[in-house]
C-alpha cells in the first residue's frame, strides 16, 4: 500500500514531532510509576506547572475534559493524595486545586533519571548552543500551547 503524497517538513520539524512522541512515552512511564492512570498523570503534570493552581474547570479545558469528568478527576487525585482544594486567592467562592507535597516528591523521584539524562545532554553543549536551544525550545512550546488552544473543546 502506498502512502498518500506526504508534505516535506524539516528534519527540526520531524525532531520535534518524535520528542512529542518521545513525551506521550515518558508521560506513560509516570503513569506507571506514580501508579496513576494517564490523565491523572497529565493532570499533576499541569498542576506541577501551576504556581497559583488551577480551578477544576481550567484543569478540565486543559486536558480536553468535561466538567464532571474533571471533578471525578480532582476528586480521586484528592483522594491519592497528590492534591488538594483550597480557597481561590482572590474569589471566595471559587476553589482552586493545588498539588501536595507529596505529588512533587513522588514526581521529582520518579522523574530524576529523565533529568538526570537531560543534564548530561545539555552538558555536552556549549553555552551559546545551550541558550539557543532553550530559547527554540520555549519559542516551540509556545507554538504548542497556541495549537492547542485553537483545538480546545468549548464547554
Amino acid at each position: 500500500m502506498t502512502r498518500p503524497q506526504e508534505r516535506q517538513h524539516s528534519d527540526m520539524a520531524l525532531a520535534v514531532r518524535e520528542l512529542l512522541q518521545a513525551n506521550g512515552e515518558a508521560t506513560q512511564g509516570l503513569a506507571r510509576k506514580l501508579g496513576v492512570n494517564l490523565t491523572d498523570a497529565h493532570a499533576l503534570d499541569h498542576l506541577l506547572g501551576s504556581a497559583d493552581g488551577l480551578g477544576p474547570t481550567e484543569l478540565g479545558q486543559r486536558l480536553n475534559i468535561r466538567s464532571a469528568s474533571a471533578t471525578t478527576l480532582v476528586d480521586r487525585l484528592t483522594a491519592n493524595g497528590h492534591a488538594q482544594r483550597v480557597p481561590h486567592p482572590s474569589d471566595r467562592r471559587r476553589q482552586t486545586v493545588v498539588a501536595t507535597e507529596k505529588a512533587y516528591r513522588e514526581v521529582l523521584d520518579a522523574l530524576g533519571p529523565l533529568f538526570d539524562g537531560v543534564e548530561q545532554a545539555a552538558a555536552r553543549l556549549t553555552p551559546e548552543q545551550a541558550a539557543a536551544t532553550v530559547g527554540f525550545l520555549r519559542e516551540v512550546a509556545a507554538v504548542l500551547r497556541g495549537y492547542a488552544a485553537e483545538h480546545r473543546r468549548p464547554e
